[in-house]
C-alpha cells in the first residue's frame, strides 16, 4: 500500500446517498451468500455503511454468533449502531476500519462480506487478501459489486447516457472502478483465492413507484452530493449541466414505460 493515493470515496455520505443505503436488506443485496450462513459463525461486515444489510446478517448468525461492522466513516457507523440497536440486537460490534489494512488477526472470521466495496477502493487485490488472511480456514469471503457500465435503461434519454460518462470520469479519478462486477472474478484469482465460485444479479426499476424512488433519488444525488461537486471542480460538467440532467433523471421518472436495470458481480471465494 505504500505510496498508494488515499481512498476516495465517489458517492460521498450525504442524505441522498444514505437514502439509497438504507433501502438495501440481505435478501436483496446477499441473495448469494444466505445459503452459506448459520447460527454461531463470526461475520466481519466491510463497508456497513448504515447498518441495514449488516442487522440482517447478524439476526442470521445470531444468537450465539456475532457480526464485527466496519466502516472508513465514525458518522455512518454511529447511524448504523444506532439502527442495529433499533432491532434489537447485541450481537454486533462497530469498528472504523480500512480494508487495505484490516486491525484482525489471522482466521478469525467465519464469513467476510463486502457489499459495493472493491469498486471504490484504492487497490481491490490487496483488499481481497486483506479479506482472505482474516477468514478461517474452511471460511468464505463473499463480494458484490455494480458494474456501471451494464447499466441500461428505457426510453433513451441523453441526459441519462451524460450521468453515466460523467459517473464512470469521476469514479476513476478517484482511484476506483466503477466497472468492478466484471472483474471480481479475476481480482480474487490475483489475490490467491484456491477456489472462487463467481455469478451475478440484478436489480430493475420498473414500477411507478420504483422509478420515483430511483429516479428522483439520483436526481438529488447529481446536484446535491459529492459527485457533483467532484464534477465542477474538476471542470468536466457546470452546474447548469448539472441541473440539466437531474431534470432528465426526473423525467424518466415519469416514463409509463420507463425500465432501469443493472447487473452485480457476485463471488464467493475461499481457500
Amino acid at each position: 500500500m505504500t505510496g498508494q493515493q488515499p481512498v476516495v470515496y465517489t458517492h460521498g455520505h450525504q442524505e441522498a446517498v444514505l437514502r439509497s443505503h438504507r433501502s438495501r436488506t440481505a435478501a436483496d443485496s446477499a441473495a448469494y451468500l444466505l445459503p452459506e450462513l448459520r447460527p454461531g459463525q463470526v461475520l466481519l461486515d466491510i463497508g456497513c455503511g448504515p447498518g441495514t444489510i449488516t442487522a440482517d446478517l447478524a439476526e442470521l448468525v445470531g444468537p450465539t454468533g456475532r457480526v464485527v461492522a466496519v466502516d472508513t466513516s465514525a458518522e455512518v457507523l454511529a447511524q448504523a449502531a444506532g439502527y442495529v440497536a433499533e432491532r434489537g440486537l447485541a450481537n454486533v460490534v462497530f469498528e472504523v476500519a480500512d480494508v487495505h489494512r484490516l486491525p484482525f488477526r489471522d482466521g478469525g472470521f467465519d464469513v467476510v462480506h463486502a457489499h459495493q466495496v472493491l469498486q471504490h477502493v484504492a487497490d481491490p487485490v490487496t483488499a481481497l487478501r486483506e479479506m482472505r488472511r482474516v477468514s478461517a480456514p474452511g471460511g468464505v469471503v463473499a463480494a458484490r459489486d455494480v458494474d456501471y457500465a451494464s447499466m441500461t435503461w428505457f426510453p433513451e434519454a441523453p441526459a441519462l447516457d451524460r450521468w453515466l460518462e460523467l459517473y464512470e470520469r469521476i469514479a476513476r479519478a478517484n482511484g476506483g472502478e466503477p466497472d468492478a462486477g466484471r472483474r471480481l472474478l479475476s481480482w480474487a484469482r490475483a489475490a490467491g483465492f484456491a477456489e472462487v465460485a463467481a455469478g451475478a444479479s440484478t436489480w430493475t426499476y420498473a414500477t411507478p413507484g420504483q422509478r420515483a424512488w430511483w429516479g428522483g433519488m439520483w436526481a438529488d444525488r447529481v446536484t446535491g452530493t459529492a459527485i457533483g461537486r467532484a464534477a465542477v471542480e474538476r471542470g468536466l460538467a457546470d452546474r447548469a449541466e448539472l441541473e440539466s440532467i437531474a431534470a432528465g433523471w426526473r423525467e424518466w421518472t415519469a416514463e409509463d414505460d420507463g425500465w432501469f436495470s443493472m447487473l452485480h458481480g457476485e463471488i464467493l471465494a475461499r481457500g
